[in-house]
């Protein structure tokens, strides 16, 4: 009989796991004993926090890298039968991550894909956004370079203007401050700006308003090196 492949969502910042997580998802992790992670060291305190008790030793766990041997690992254990849980470094598995590659594993084998339920960033944000929340693209990370950067989000901003769709990114947690300024100096002023740092911890911060109501003060709010998510879109119930 083939395994089941848990798409397992870990804990967004610091917040009590039984605060963010329901307990079908808890308990599920807390029994699987292999495991295809982000990085090792995240997925190790992760489980830690669900059950201090436990021996991480005892643990079987592979980088989710999307490399032909990881794959090959993953697809064995299914194929012997053995419960595999994907863990991201934050959040729900397969966005902005390699364990999408997983999931494509275990369903060419004929394995069941279960995503189990906990905090999205990006659903999150899109929800306390006050942007459109039927039609919405995710970009994950926009170009680093400043030219590359400012020329994607020109064409975010064309997009809002052509659609009125929710544009969505992230960026590293030490160029948060850098993207902040990028886009008020290159995005049209009209057009709304929602800026959601720690989701579902105990020090979230979500601002949202006009890109030209933005002040220095309310970018400096969100100068910490903390994981960042940005949107870009038009406010519902009156213009931005």
């Amino acid at each position: 009989m083939t395994g089941t492949l848990y798409l397992v969502p870990n804990l967004l910042g610091v917040s009590a796991p039984a605060d963010v997580l329901p307990t079908r998802t808890i308990a599920i992790a807390q029994r699987l004993t292999h495991f295809v992670v982000e990085t090792p060291k995240v997925a190790r305190a992760f489980l830690k926090t669900l059950s201090p008790e436990r021996v991480i030793a005892d643990i079987h766990m592979i980088p989710c890298d999307p490399n032909d041997a990881a794959q090959a690992q993953c697809k064995a254990w299914l194929q012997s039968g053995v419960d595999v849980g994907v863990i991201s470094d934050a959040g729900c598995p397969g966005m902005a991550d390699p364990g999408a590659a997983f999931a494509g594993v275990a369903h060419r084998v004929g394995a069941l894909v279960v995503p189990l339920v906990g905090p999205s960033s990006v659903l999150l944000g899109l929800m306390a956004s006050g942007f459109d929340g039927q039609h919405f693209s995710f970009h994950g990370y926009l170009p680093a370079k400043p030219a590359e950067r400012d020329a994607a989000l020109k064409q975010l901003e064309r997009s809002i203007q052509s659609t009125r769709s929710t544009q969505i990114f992230i960026e590293t947690p030490y160029r948060n401050a850098a993207m902040l300024q990028a886009i008020t100096q290159n995005v049209n002023g009209n057009i709304a700006l929602c800026v959601a740092q720690n989701l579902a911890s105990e020090n979230e911060l979500i601002i949202s308003k006009p890109v030209n109501a933005w002040t220095a003060a309310d970018q400096a709010r969100f100068a910490t090196k903390s994981p960042t998510l940005f949107l870009l879109g038009v406010t519902q119930g009156g213009r931005s």
